[in-house]
């Protein structure tokens, strides 16, 4: 596993990653974790490479074992306001700034770092591409965003049985798009992306 590069080693780091920023429908979910050191959490890995049942026994362990741990999210309407990518970059830093414990820096999946600036304080950040297979801190975060955003959409779906949220998780399958097209979007599809905007 990937060290951390820019840091102290006596710094709290946390991982941050989101998931969510492709689907039609939903919100894109934000997860930030800080791992205890010596607390080895077995099996951590990109939460796209585990199986539901995997992700979901993961996702408790590292809720009662980090060291802290949030998630937050942007709706539909503010990804329709901002942009996906600034709404994905306001959910990390509403997670970062949800987290019980500030940490020194941060690690965050991908080549684009959010808004580091937390009141007066400014903390430090490193973009580490494939970083949720690399470092397990985002690994974890990984895992903590794709199980709530699915939780999310489960949810969703007992409201609007129509587009089976619960089957594709909002993402534009053949069935959500024939299900679009059949009943229109909801308020929980992103109006800005282009097969919702047809469907209106």
């Amino acid at each position: 596993m990937q060290q951390a590069r820019l840091f102290q080693p006596s710094g709290l780091i946390a991982g941050v990653d989101e998931a969510g920023r492709g689907p039609l429908a939903g919100p894109v979910v934000a997860a930030a974790v800080i791992l205890r050191s010596g607390d080895s959490i077995q099996g951590l890995a990109d939460s796209k490479k585990l199986s539901a049942k995997r992700r979901d026994e993961l996702a408790g362990q590292i809720r009662q074992r980090s060291l802290s741990w949030a998630v937050a999210w942007s709706n539909p309407g503010e990804i329709d306001e901002l942009n996906i990518l600034a709404a994905t970059m306001l959910a990390m830093w509403r997670a970062i700034a949800g987290l019980s414990v500030r940490p020194s820096g941060v690690q965050v999946d991908g080549n684009r770092l959010p808004n580091l600036t937390f009141g007066d304080t400014r903390i430090e950040g490193e973009a580490i591409v494939k970083g949720d297979d690399k470092v397990p801190a985002i690994s974890a975060a990984s895992i903590i965003a794709k199980t709530t955003r699915d939780g999310i959409m489960e949810f969703l779906d007992r409201i609007h049985p129509e587009y089976e949220f619960a089957r594709h998780k909002g993402y534009g399958t053949q069935v959500h798009r024939e299900r679009l097209q059949e009943f229109g979007p909801c308020e929980h599809h992103r109006f800005s992306f282009a097969p919702v905007r047809a469907a209106s």
